[in-house]
């Protein structure tokens, strides 16, 4: 019997059968097993078994993420049943300074061996696997000779004490008020590499317009030493003066002013337009990929804070790409060619001008890590004061509705000033950068004269020669000062660099599968297996079984936090089960690619989002290459027809942010005819009538008996009148079922669906209303 992952090993031999030789080709003399660990998932979150090994000398484990900078220690083939696989396995020494750490997200595991100053290696599981790894990682904290419970993963959530900012459940400090331990660091923007390098051929071009640019300006102050030495002093002397040599020096002079200034705009046209590219690519890849998250994600995460991320740190990348950094390359240039010349012109006077160098860069290095944990700082706040205008503005109703204007205007007050406060005090470290760099500057170019005359007065150089030093020098020295503000540039957009590639080092928690099988056009039949569901610790789903038929009709009931809408999530596979498996089809519904699964789903919310844009648009949202027709065909299905007709512009007319021009029926039948459009096998109705007068109720009970025909549908409902066709109730209490049948056959068991049924009778008779729940026994004995 093969044992489960859970069980310390004391030797090779408790492993499973397919993973034994490898591990004891690998083993030492005299080294044994002490406890080892089964994955599941690679580190791209695809499905791929791995094994993680802990012995009394070493940690051993194949194909781990984060290990791209060294070889795996062997390669050895693996005999797992008919199929033979070739595992790269990695081997490291047990040291005092490590950690391995377990963490757990919602459908998602991760174990981290940590060293001293960064992640040596990490691997991936489901949420199935968690409770396995503890065993593992209490082996390995007594192996460093201490308690097991010192090191605790900290917990997020909360809110910060300095602003008030609440924090998402992954958070354990706010990143607006973070002591300035570790800010990202300007090597974030090396990540943009890969963005940059389609264009290769586009930046090549634009480095040479650079030099080449650089090259020809560097002429004009060249032709002065000439026109000085052999024309304008020796006239001073007595000569007479050469107006034809004049006339070639300016003309010189003139033109390399005219070939640097058309290099230079061509230089600009090509950076900017490759940098547009690269700004453009990386806001479309940053977007794709928040399309391509799970929603566990964004349930921890302020709306505003995405939006700024995408879209104001994307602009500040764009801006440093286009502009900084273009100029920075011409600068550089421009810094090292003036060197050069002035070391062939005069060596001594070069030197010179070169002493405030050192200075100049022991200042950038002191103020750059201020200026980049700053800026950090500055567009998380921003971030937060953005969140406060994507709550209050689509809530305005609400605002007002409950008198809060004052209210909302003070928190928002309150989050400006904390912009405020944090960025001034990037702008007490950057107004005394600047106004340095000059001083330094203007002092060595009074050293520059001052060495220059005596030169001139011991006959070293000629008075052509200093005035052309002067010349570069205001060019050197002027260039020197733009590249040190590129220090300021570099670090905001190294701040925005971080914060987007922190969206993009996620992976869903929902991942893809490594060998997917399409679903095609499913039947529609579900089935639960064993499912278990937790949010963090807090176990929801528990060990839940069910059947659907293809084209069955089933009423889930319960009360509030029973687990409902968590179910539905999961078989839409929003989220992953944490052990178990649900079957469609009899398949794993977590064998099918994610997006082609969800097309056989149809929902229809409580609160139907519509999006900005017409009626027509709204409907064909699932389908927007289906006909006008098929558009009308479904909104006639869906009783909504005839109101549409009613507005000004019928299927043109536009529905607002969110669908606020209709009512909330109307809202509704349109998120019915949106569903109907797609034809999905599987439906999932989430309290569908709940917040609708009774006239707005019947209407779309008509609307959903057209939807749910021949689909195999699961509905949500508080009242369960919306229930009266299903086929059977399944009646969940504490994440669990309790009870699963028809009304009457419920109403026998004198269970939870019975206390649910009195307690709506009851409510309707305190309101004077016919009681909605006796309809279902009605059309139950109709049926």
């Amino acid at each position: 019997m093969t044992p489960s992952a859970s069980d310390p090993a004391a030797s090779a031999g408790s492993l499973p059968q397919s993973w034994r030789p490898p591990v004891e080709s690998l083993l030492e003399p005299g080294e044994a097993v002490l406890a080892w660990f089964q994955t599941d998932l690679d580190a791209d979150l695809r499905f791929r078994q791995s094994v993680v090994v802990l012995t009394d000398r070493r940690l051993l484990g194949t194909d781990p993420g984060g290990v791209e900078d060294r070889k795996p220690d062997r390669s050895i083939a693996r005999h797992d049943g008919a199929v033979t696989r070739t595992e790269q396995w990695y081997a490291w020494r047990i040291a005092a300074d490590q950690r391995l750490l377990l963490s757990d997200q919602t459908g998602a595991g991760t174990l981290e061996l940590m060293g001293p100053e960064r992640r040596l290696a990490f691997w991936r599981f489901t949420s199935a696997r968690s409770s396995s790894g503890g065993a593992i990682v209490r082996k390995f904290e007594s192996l460093r000779q201490r308690d097991p419970e010192a090191i605790v993963a900290p917990v997020g959530g909360g809110v910060c004490p300095n602003c008030g900012r609440r924090l998402a459940a992954d958070e354990t400090e706010c990143p607006s008020c973070a002591p300035a331990a570790a800010p990202p660091a300007a090597k974030s923007l090396l990540a943009l590499i890969p963005f940059a390098r389609p264009r290769s051929g586009m930046i090549l071009l634009g480095l040479g317009l650079t030099m080449a640019s650089t090259a020809v300006s560097l002429l004009p102050p060249l032709l002065t030493i000439p026109l000085l030495n052999n024309v304008l002093i020796p006239h001073h002397a007595g000569q007479p003066l050469d107006y034809r040599l004049v006339a070639w020096y300016l003309a010189g002079m003139a033109g390399a002013n005219l070939l640097a200034w058309l290099l230079a705009w061509a230089r600009t046209y090509v950076l900017a337009h490759v940098s547009e590219q690269v700004a453009a690519d990386l806001r479309n890849r940053t977007y794709t990929h928040l399309q391509r998250l799970s929603l566990e994600f964004f349930g921890g995460r302020r709306t505003g804070d995405l939006i700024s991320r995408v879209g104001s740190d994307s602009d500040r990348l764009c801006n440093f790409l286009s502009v900084s950094l273009v100029d920075f390359i011409a600068d550089v240039f421009m810094f090292i060619m003036t060197s050069i010349v002035l070391l062939s012109i005069d060596p001594v006077l070069a030197i010179v001008v070169l002493l405030p160098l050192p200075l100049i860069a022991w200042l950038i290095q002191n103020v750059r890590f201020r200026l980049r944990h700053g800026f950090s700082q500055g567009y998380a706040a921003w971030g937060e004061m953005i969140s406060v205008l994507a709550d209050t503005i689509p809530g305005v109703r609400v605002v007002k509705a409950f008198a809060q204007e004052q209210r909302e205007i003070d928190r928002f007050r309150t989050r400006n000033e904390h912009v405020r406060v944090v960025n001034n005090r990037v702008n007490r470290v950057w107004s005394f950068f600047e106004p340095t760099i000059t001083l330094f500057t203007e002092l060595g170019l009074l050293v520059v004269w001052l060495c220059g005359a005596w030169r001139i007065g011991h006959d070293s150089i000629s008075v052509g020669v200093l005035v052309a030093f002067v010349a570069y020098i205001s060019r050197f020295y002027g260039r020197l000062q733009s590249m040190s503000r590129m220090v300021v540039s570099t670090q905001r957009a190294a701040a925005s660099a971080h914060r987007i590639f922190e969206i993009l080092d996620r992976v869903p928690s929902v991942p893809e599968p490594a060998r997917p099988v399409t679903p095609g056009r499913l039947r529609g039949e579900i089935e639960l297996c064993d499912i278990w569901f937790r949010y963090g610790t807090r176990t929801v789903i528990k060990g839940i079984d069910l059947k659907v038929q293809p084209g069955e009709m089933i009423g889930l009931v319960g009360p509030s936090g029973s687990g409902k809408s968590t179910l539905i999530n999961l078989v839409c596979r929003f989220y992953d089960v944490a052990q178990g498996a649900i079957l469609a089809d009899g398949v794993d519904i977590r064998s099918f690619p994610v997006s082609e699964f969800r097309q056989n789903i149809g929902i229809v919310l409580q609160d139907p989002f519509l999006f900005f844009g017409t009626i027509a648009e709204n409907i064909a949202y699932g389908r927007p290459d289906a006909s006008r027709e098929e558009i009308v065909a479904a909104a006639r299905a869906a009783h909504a027809h005839e109101f549409i007709l009613k507005l000004s512009d019928g299927y043109d007319s536009l529905v607002g942010e969110r669908g606020q021009s209709l009512s909330g029926g109307e809202r509704q039948r349109i998120s019915i005819a949106r569903a109907l459009l797609i034809d999905p096998r599987i439906l999932i109705l989430d309290e569908a009538t709940s917040s609708v007068d009774t006239e707005t109720e019947w209407l779309i009970q008509q609307a959903l008996e057209n939807l749910i025909r021949g689909r195999t549908t699961i509905a949500i409902a508080h009242r369960l009148s919306t229930l009266r066709r299903a086929d059977r109730l399944v009646v969940m209490e504490n994440g669990q079922v309790s009870e699963i049948g028809s009304h009457d056959e419920l109403l026998a068991k004198s269970g939870t669906y019975t206390r649910l049924y009195r307690a709506q009778l009851q409510s309707a008779a305190e309101e004077d209303v016919a009681p909605a729940v006796p309809e279902v026994a009605k059309v139950a004995v109709v049926d």
